[in-house]
């Protein structure tokens, strides 16, 4: 099932091989770029102008807001105790679990192999660095890198954020 009837795709998307993605009951904004061996989960949202590169995960309750860069092989995570089985011992359902929300800002960008855990946002134009491991909120226009993710400098100089027009 590549890209699954219940997806929501913009205008101009780019999926470069539509066979070898995983997408289903998602959005994607317009202009977005999707590399190969990306998955998409129900509930994500993807915004506009985006660039999701190779071999990443974005699962249930992620939200990227416009302009963001993701790079190869990003994992985003959406519960903070995961377990197989209830307490009980019987596979977990949907139910036993509670979706943890993250969200990543206007512009901001994602290294290579960085693991994102849930319940984290990552401000409009912040960057984080490739491995790094995020466990907390990233302010806006900072750069973070390391296990676990810490700001290293300050990216208000690098690159300006800006509304797109009209907003």
């Amino acid at each position: 099932m590549p890209i699954a009837k219940d997806v929501q795709l913009g205008r101009d998307v780019r999926i470069f091989h539509p066979d070898l993605v995983n997408l289903y009951g998602c959005s994607v904004g317009d202009e977005t770029r999707i590399g190969t061996f990306v998955e998409i989960q129900v509930g994500a949202n993807v915004g506009a102008r985006c660039k999701i590169s190779s071999h990443t995960f974005i699962c249930e309750g992620v939200t990227i807001e416009d302009e963001v860069f993701i790079g190869h092989g990003v994992m985003f995570t959406n519960d903070k105790y995961p377990r197989a089985t209830t307490a009980d011992g019987k596979p977990q359902g949907p139910a036993d679990w509670k979706v943890e929300p993250t969200r990543i800002g206007r512009g901001a960008s994602i290294g290579s192999n960085a693991t994102i855990l849930c319940g984290v946002t990552i401000g409009a134009g912040a960057i984080v660095g490739a491995g790094a491991v995020v466990t907390r909120d990233v302010p806006a226009r900072v750069i973070v890198a390391g296990v676990p993710a810490r700001p290293i400098s300050s990216n208000e100089t690098r690159h300006k954020v800006t509304s797109a027009p009209g907003r």
